[in-house]
């Protein structure tokens, strides 16, 4: 028998998922330790072998891999902390970072900020000036060397940059995606003046077209791949000493895992590796209960995070936006506002209530949790409506103060807007409904989607309290909240039920129709490479699957869509499919009748998504039958709560996840007692437990 261990770094609490492929789950829950993310790993670690009844060294002995799932990278990037990195590119060429192909002066931006042209900032440059330099080399747009690269130029540029204590280096080329020799000849030289300084070629961290995308990427890369390595050498060096013998797998943004050794090479992949799990377990869960279309929510203690499932394939997208820049690297398409249960409510200068994006984190946190904070979030309200429990949470570890948080709340909110502290603490649970729902809207009804042909699962420390109420806001008629071992662990479920996802592109320009014959070869030296890099994690797959897909456009338009190319030997036919697959997705994107087939079709980047399916499939444990419908074997109590201010307080019956079993059906209002969530089920709807221990919530009657 051997364990396979998800955990998910959060901005507040750090979560662990056991499975012992035998049927078994434990999970564990622990603060998280900014900035040493690692003290806070070995505690949930340790939280878990006390769980499972073992001493950690054994725990970890008998653990095939780890996979982990970090905050730190864009944690990084969003607050700017990030180390000195020079960016080496062609003579002629420096300014295109700064030029920002003018899309830095936007992206990112949302619609009433793009309006505000007084407020808007113009100060999104990545590095300073004097840490870009140029070389002298070009390549010709086939990839062809009509300049050499003059060594002497290079050497001179990176003493410059050394000499201004750089340690980290962005090397991006023009056209250096079709023939990468200068990009790798520029990293050994700058090794030979200094073997330690961290070098992210162009060529291998974003092989793609336009240059100002790929050369961002490239630099940001460059800005986290330092402390990404440190932190990672670190967290396994201290799992080594605790007798872990297996790998250390790192989550990437794709929703697949990297050993952690190779993962700094590419650092930029895993920025988005925390909110990624989420979905990944969605797939999974989905898988045991038959569903197909799901919209998965995570509201943690910082962030609410969403994203989609789509006839039983996670939505993907090819780009994301950090700080107004474009980050090319294959990813889960996921949604996410700082609204978590440690998200500040606050008064704007208009007198209106708001909650977060500013979160009161692990540190000093929630005012109810006594470790210095004042400023009162969701989590105050809540317990101040009843919703938490006074007696604490985490089975009772994690104290509660009432009294602090009902200040906090009366102080801040209620006497500013003469309210009461009861009506304050309602009003920011509404508003942390109304715009998480808003957020569900965006990710679900913009994107063409009916909300009611999906369901809905909840999970996080704080999104059991509040699914029902935004999955009614639009419509889903049923919400499953995952309760048992991985109730608020289900990120961590997610990692534990990642395999090895890596993907290689290339960018290569071509009118359609191309040959067949070139396309083959691009995806045959793809998977060759791919091949190679999976060999290179060191584990042993059951099986391995190859995704193969194009981005196309219409001639002199901007718009990219990936269409999925089919597996074995392609000929004409199978091209003219590709291009009828695209000219069908654009209409679904973007309307029946906005393409232009006139103008042609270009293809522009060549991809393909490799997984190695590793020999664990984590399955939640089934649960005992009950006798009847009726929980109130399970029932511990009823307090008054206040889910919904039009009812006020009402006595609401409270239940113990421990003591409920399959059949049980649970009526509203009620409470639902985990120890490391809380769920709650608003009058007007009802609760059936599965036979996985999971309850599914049906919101029909109140939408």
């Amino acid at each position: 028998m051997a364990y396979v261990i998800g955990v998910d770094v959060g901005g507040t609490f750090t979560d662990a998922v056991l499975d012992d492929d035998s049927g078994n789950l434990v999970a564990a829950k622990a603060p998280s330790t900014p900035p040493d993310y690692s003290q806070g790993v070995m505690d949930v670690l340790a939280g878990l072998a006390e769980n499972l009844g073992e001493p950690l060294e054994q725990m970890l002995a008998t653990t095939h891999h780890i996979a982990h799932g970090t905050t730190s990278s864009l944690n990084a990037l969003v607050m700017g902390n990030v180390p000195p990195v020079g960016f080496i590119t062609t003579q002629g060429h420096r300014d295109s970072i700064f030029i920002m192909n003018v899309e830095g002066r936007y992206l990112g931006s949302s619609p009433d900020q793009l309006q505000n042209v007084l407020g808007q900032t113009k100060s999104h440059t990545l590095i300073p000036k004097r840490h870009a330099v140029e070389v002298v080399e070009r390549l010709d747009r086939d990839g062809t060397v009509v300049v050499g690269l003059d060594e002497e130029s290079v050497r001179v540029a990176v003493r410059g940059l050394l000499d201004q204590g750089v340690r980290s280096i962005a090397v991006s080329l023009l056209w250096s995606f079709k023939n990468p020799v200068h990009e790798q000849r520029i990293r050994e030289l700058v090794h030979e003046l200094d073997a330690d300084v961290f070098v992210a070629l162009s060529s291998e961290v974003s092989p793609r077209i336009r240059e100002f995308s790929r050369s961002s990427t490239t630099i940001m890369s460059a800005q986290i791949g330092p402390g990404l390595r440190s932190y990672l050498g670190t967290l396994e060096e201290r799992l080594r000493a605790e007798g872990l013998t297996g790998p250390l797998l790192v989550m990437q943004s794709n929703g697949g895992a990297i050993a952690a050794a190779e993962a700094p090479r590419t650092a930029i992949s895993t920025v988005g590796s925390v909110l990624t799990g989420g979905v990944v377990g969605a797939v999974s869960l989905g898988q045991q209960l038959g569903h197909r279309n799901i919209i998965s929510t995570d509201v943690g203690g910082t962030t609410f995070l969403v994203g989609l499932v789509v006839d039983g394939e996670p939505v993907r997208t090819s780009s994301t936006v950090i700080n107004h820049h474009p980050i090319n690297v294959p990813t889960l398409e996921v949604h996410a506002i700082g609204s978590g249960g440690g998200a500040i409510a606050w008064i704007d200068a208009g007198g209106n209530l708001r909650v977060g994006p500013r979160s009161a984190q692990s540190v000093p946190g929630p005012a109810c949790y006594g470790a210095g904070g004042t400023e009162p979030t969701n989590t105050d309200a809540n317990l101040v409506l009843g919703i938490l429990p006074e007696s604490g949470l985490l089975g009772g570890r994690k104290a509660l103060d009432v009294r602090a948080a009902r200040e906090a709340i009366r102080t801040k909110i209620a006497e500013p807007l003469k309210l009461s502290v009861e009506d304050a603490a309602a009003a920011i649970y509404a508003i942390q409904n109304a715009q998480t729902g808003d957020l569900l809207r965006k990710t679900v009804v913009e994107a063409g989607h009916d909300p009611r042909e999906f369901v809905l699962y909840a999970f996080g420390g704080a999104g059991p309290a509040y699914c029902a109420s935004y999955a009614a806001e639009v419509g889903v008629r049923q919400v499953v909240v995952p309760l048992g071992p991985v109730a608020s662990a289900f990120s961590a479920y997610g990692l534990a039920s990642s395999d090895i996802v890596l993907a290689r592109e290339v960018s290569d320009p071509g009118q359609m129709p191309l040959p067949a014959a070139q396309v083959q070869h691009h995806f045959d030296e793809l998977e060759a490479t791919l091949a190679a890099d999976l060999e290179r994690q060191g584990l042993r797959y059951d099986r391995i699957e190859y995704v193969r897909s194009i981005d196309l456009r219409y001639t002199s338009q901007l718009a990219e869509v990936s269409v999925t190319v089919p597996e074995g030997a392609l000929d004409d036919g199978a091209m003219s499919t590709v291009a009828k697959d695209f000219e069908r997705r654009y209409a679904e994107l973007f309307g029946e009748g906005t393409g232009f087939s006139a103008a042609g079709i270009q293809a522009i980047t060549f991809r393909v998504r490799a997984t190695g399916i590793l020999p664990f499939d984590p399955q939640l444990p089934k649960l005992a039958d009950a006798s009847g419908p009726d929980p109130a074997e399970a029932r511990s109590g009823i307090r008054k709560v206040c889910v919904d201010a039009r009812h006020g307080y009402v006595d609401t019956p409270v239940y113990d996840y421990r003591a409920l079993r399959h059949g049980h059906v649970i009526t509203g209002p009620a409470v639902i007692e985990v120890p490391t969530t809380t769920v709650v089920v608003p009058p007007g709807m009802s609760g059936t437990v599965d036979h996985l221990g999971n309850l599914t919530i049906t919101t029909e009657s109140r939408s």
